[in-house]
């Protein structure tokens, strides 16, 4: 573990921006393949502009797998958090096994978990995993434990807690197990096999039950993985080379109707509106085809004055304050909002 935030929780992005280099410069020494990003702060530029995810983006350019939690400010769309709203990096969203885990009849996606598409027009997350009631060891005095004592067992020495942070670190665990088994992989290669062996939840009828802005390629499964032999179908048509110089930005593929009906362009069946109305009592399973020929999270080049489709500018709709300069309250930061860039581990959340 790379210490980068302060005991409540909170930090700068100079702090984070700090490990990661730490990281980066010490991939060789310490064999570093799998960086878990499990905080968030509110994007407040482009994926590209802002600088705790240019870091990111170095660390993945280096050989390191990234994983990001998606936040856990869901239900509603475009709520995808810095530095998971990067189009490199592995974002994953939090399902529960309704405290039942040997039954996957009832799992459910939470409703806290962050929803796509990012302002860029990327499918986010990629993944879903467990991140409801996980138990974690954690010292008794630690800011957390204080401030929720019903969710420590003095026992064992244990915490449970809920959010897509939690789901985040089961990804990274997965990938330390597929990088053992296939230790050559590169980054786009480790995504690409996690998400062509993830499993969407579906209805009966082999419908989504939720859309892939919501639960991305489906559920993590490792097994299937270390399995898998499929290889660039991640990151198709991106150069992060391109993207860190600012040579060429990109775009995704998704898309908002006059409706408010958001989609993929080019795939039929994939919508997703305000309002959806959740429900638990879905299955993951496996046997569901993705459209035929489509490749996620590839990426277009972007153009300055691009439009949504109901017309509103990209601009208009994203561009603010500078991250640098915008403060983001967490969970733990004080009521009045300090000066300077505070990021924080994401949103707390009930089970």
């Amino acid at each position: 573990p790379v210490k980068a935030l302060r005991d409540d929780g909170g930090g700068s992005y100079l702090d984070v921006i700090r490990a990661i280099d730490w990281v980066v410069s010490n991939k060789a020494t310490y064999k570093i393949r799998v960086l878990n990003l499990s905080f968030s702060a509110q994007p407040h530029s482009y994926y590209w502009d802002d600088p705790l995810n240019q870091a990111v983006m170095r660390a993945w350019q280096a050989g390191i797998v990234v994983v990001a939690s998606a936040g856990n400010r869901g239900p509603n769309s475009m709520t995808i958090a810095v530095p998971g709203n990067v189009p490199y990096v592995i974002t994953v969203g939090a399902m529960s096994d309704n405290h039942t885990p040997a039954d996957r009849s009832d799992d459910f996606l939470t409703q806290f978990s962050s929803a796509g598409p990012t302002y860029e027009a990327f499918v986010k997350p990629e993944l879903v995993a467990p991140g409801a009631h996980m138990q974690a060891a954690m010292g008794k005095k630690t800011v957390i434990a204080r401030d929720h004592p019903q969710y420590y067992d003095s026992r064992w020495g244990l915490f449970s807690m809920s959010g897509t942070s939690q789901a985040a670190a089961v990804v990274s665990g997965a990938l330390a197990l597929l990088l053992q088994a296939n230790p050559s992989l590169s980054p786009d290669d480790a995504k690409c096999r996690l998400m062509a062996s993830a499993r969407p939840a579906v209805n009966a009828d082999g419908t989504l039950a939720y859309s892939v802005f919501q639960q991305g390629a489906g559920m993590v499964d490792i097994y299937r993985a270390i399995q898998s032999t499929a290889t660039g179908c991640a990151n198709v048509g991106l150069s992060i080379a391109d993207d860190l110089s600012g040579q060429r930005h990109f775009r995704g593929r998704a898309r908002r109707s006059s409706d408010g009906v958001y989609y993929i362009e080019g795939v039929d069946g994939y919508t997703w509106a305000d309002g959806y109305t959740w429900a638990d009592g879905y299955t993951w399973a496996d046997g569901y085809t993705w459209a035929d020929g489509y490749t996620w999270a590839d990426g277009y080049t972007w153009a300055d004055g691009y439009t949504w489709a109901d017309g509103n500018s990209q601009g208009e709709v994203y561009l603010g304050e500078s991250a640098t300069a915008q403060a983001v309250l967490g969970e733990y930061s004080s009521a009045s909002v300090s000066t300077g860039a505070v990021t924080a581990i994401d949103v707390w959340v009930e089970d």
